[in-house]
């Protein structure tokens, strides 16, 4: 060997809205035993709860002015609902909902949380004490599962059955 520093983490975009990652780089991350430090996990503030359908949008909100990072809005909403549903069942926010749900995977070592108020900041780190269901996490990864792309699409239809599931990270 060369002597050089082995790679430990990665620190990318995911959020429950944005599960590009889970194509590669978690199988990746999950093979070479590295960690994934999440940037962005409410996707600029779009899965807190305060915006989509029914929500109203606080005033100075740096989301309506920059649109980042790029979601599925449509795909968000429907996770917005399912995260809501849970967090009003247990009596929490839909942001802590969206964080709990990223620290329940694997693959996830640490999240970077970006609170405007102290009383975000108290909200976000309560995440860590709260512990989904495997019915709750289930429910999440479905709604937002993403779309099979090719090839997959392709073995899903001819003979899908037949061949091995696809590995999914845990």
């Amino acid at each position: 060997t060369k002597g050089y520093a082995r790679f430990e983490t990665l620190q990318a975009y995911y959020s429950i809205a944005g599960r590009d990652l889970e194509r590669e780089l978690v199988p990746m991350l999950s093979e070479e035993k590295l960690g994934l430090m999440v940037w962005s996990p409410l996707a600029g503030g779009l899965l807190s709860g305060k915006f989509g359908p029914g929500a109203s949008t606080p005033n100075g909100a740096r989301r309506v002015s920059f649109d980042f990072p790029p979601v599925n809005k449509d795909r968000a909403w429907e996770c917005v609902a399912v995260m809501r549903e849970i967090g009003d069942a247990k009596g929490v926010s839909v942001a802590r909902v969206a964080l709990a749900w990223l620290l329940a995977k694997q693959h996830v070592m640490s999240v970077i949380i970006g609170a405007k108020t102290v009383e975000q900041l108290d909200d976000n780190l309560a995440a860590t004490g709260l512990e989904l269901t495997a019915e709750e996490v289930a429910k999440l990864d479905a709604v937002s599962a993403l779309p099979s792309e090719y090839p997959g699409w392709m073995f899903e239809r001819q003979g899908g059955s037949r061949r091995p599931k696809p590995f999914v990270a845990k």
